[in-house]
């Protein structure tokens, strides 16, 4: 078992499944070293800003309807609070949910508190965040001021659990632990599961969706009523009451395997619930993949089958038509691996050519200590073998992977990058929204969307011509493997 529940606070991602930050390849190169043991972190010889694990883990559990959220930490930390905040109420006010008893509070600790503690003020903050908001639970999250001067939250903990009736969960999410920012997720679902989840009393006929948002929360339920059953999205817009209960689900699926795998697998482990691990729901196989392992752990195969076979009478013939338009374009992909591999897998399936993917690191396994199944499916099943880049979002790197590859098209999952792009003037797609290539028809407006994209170039190409970039030709001449320490043999 490798989510080990027992710990205080979760394993890293670097320590519990070998992932890294830096390398540069090529995707079979990648899977080859991965598989064969080899694989190495590299250092960067220079790193722009990233980001932290904590803005992970409380933006994700910032979500639960009536939970508190307090960071102790300085005040900068909490800065996520305000694009938490901001969404939070959008989706509450779209499916009609009441935020009156979640919050997002800081600590503010100084440089007095880095001196003497800060053990007394947090349980003062505690006890008051239950007194003027009555949330159902309290997270209380470590930051790194708090972890170096070593402020002990588990006596904190013990102290108002006698005083306060609900629970109160510890998030070690201190930033200078790991340079992935993606344990923070693994961060917030230990504390669900060690605090939260009860153990099961009986079984229901729920499936946990472990996502961010649960946009297609719609079409999802129509889905699934078709075969008996209700899907549970988390966490976003989930109560206290149902994260207590997903222990006694039938089954937990995910829609990003990187998101997904902590807390999917600890469910696995602890009480039973199966983790359908799949090829995510993006594009043809994708769709065929994730359905058909879950009707594998239901006992609904030929239903599933049947419901597919009549979606795609629906849908092919239509993709097939955008298809040709989109034919002989090339893309560079840029994201977080979980969408990397499975958007790169459906733009393939349009006929795409990928020319180069960065990744924002690298798992060598999940969880249940097998590799990733999007990762694998692509190096085995992809029609060229890409060059791959391993990177934490380094800005700069992009601009040098966009310059020398010169695709049609850059998809990424955060605008901050997809702005270097235009600014280069390539046409850029922003996929923030992960059902955005949900399914066949997801797929079919996909492509429409990057006809779009590469048909209309006025705008990009406008920015492009006003815009001077930072960067020098000089830097532009540079192997994009010198970016990283020893780059001359970056995996063994």
């Amino acid at each position: 078992m490798v989510v080990n529940t027992k710990l205080h606070a979760h394993e890293t991602r670097e320590n519990r499944l070998g992932s890294i930050t830096g390398y540069s390849g090529t995707l079979k190169d990648l899977h080859h070293k991965a598989c064969c043991g080899t694989l190495q972190d590299k250092e960067r010889c220079f790193s722009q800003a990233s980001t932290c694990n904590a803005a992970c883990a409380f933006s994700i559990l910032s979500f639960i309807v009536d939970a508190a959220m307090i960071q102790h930490s300085p005040s900068g930390c909490a800065v996520t609070a305000m694009q938490v905040s901001n969404s939070k109420d959008q989706l509450a006010a779209k499916i009609g949910l009441n935020h009156s008893k979640s919050c997002y509070v800081c600590t503010d600790m100084d440089e007095t508190d880095t001196i003497y503690g800060a053990t007394e003020n947090l349980k003062e903050v505690i006890l008051e965040t239950y007194r003027r908001y009555r949330p159902n639970a309290i997270f209380v999250g470590a930051s790194c001021v708090s972890g170096v001067i070593g402020e002990d939250l588990e006596s904190v903990r013990s102290e108002v659990s006698g005083i306060i009736p609900i629970p109160v969960a510890l998030v070690y999410c201190e930033g200078f632990k790991t340079k992935i920012w993606a344990s923070g997720f693994d961060a917030a679902f230990h504390a669900i599961l060690t605090s939260i989840v009860k153990p099961p009393e009986k079984k229901s006929n729920i499936i946990n969706i472990i996502n961010f948002y649960g946009s297609a929360r719609k079409e999802i339920t129509e889905i699934f009523h078709e075969f008996g059953y209700e899907p549970l999205f988390l966490i976003s817009n989930t109560t206290i009451e149902q994260l207590s209960r997903i222990s006694e689900s039938a089954a937990t699926i995910s829609t990003c395997g990187t998101l997904g795998s902590y807390l999917g697998n600890g469910l696995s482990d602890l009480y039973g619930v199966p983790y359908v691990v799949s090829l995510q729901p993006h594009g043809i196989e994708g769709f065929d993949c994730w359905l058909s392992e879950l009707g594998k752990v239901l006992g609904k195969e030929e239903e599933i089958k049947t419901y597919l076979a009549r979606e795609k009478e629906k849908y092919l013939p239509k993709i097939e038509e955008v298809k040709r338009k989109l034919k002989g374009l090339k893309a560079v992909v840029g994201m977080g691996p979980g969408f990397n591999f499975n958007t790169s897998r459906a733009l393939q399936e349009l006929g795409i050519e990928i020319v180069y993917s960065a990744a924002w690191h690298f798992d060598r396994q999940y969880d249940d200590g097998k590799i990733p199944s999007a990762f694998d499916h692509l190096a085995h099943n992809s029609p060229n073998d890409f060059p791959l880049n391993v990177c934490d979002l380094q800005n700069h790197e992009m601009i040098h992977i966009l310059k020398s590859a010169k695709p049609d098209i850059f998809f990424s999952r955060h605008t901050g990058s997809t702005v270097w792009a235009m600014k280069l003037g390539i046409p850029a797609l922003c996929l923030y929204d992960e059902y955005d290539i949900f399914g066949y028809k997801g797929l079919l407006n996909f492509a429409y969307s990057i006809l779009d994209k590469v048909t209309n170039r006025s705008f990009t190409e406008n920015l492009s011509r006003r815009v001077k970039l930072p960067y020098n030709d000089w830097w532009f001449s540079q192997n994009n493997n010198h970016f990283l320490k020893s780059g001359e043999d970056n995996g063994s």
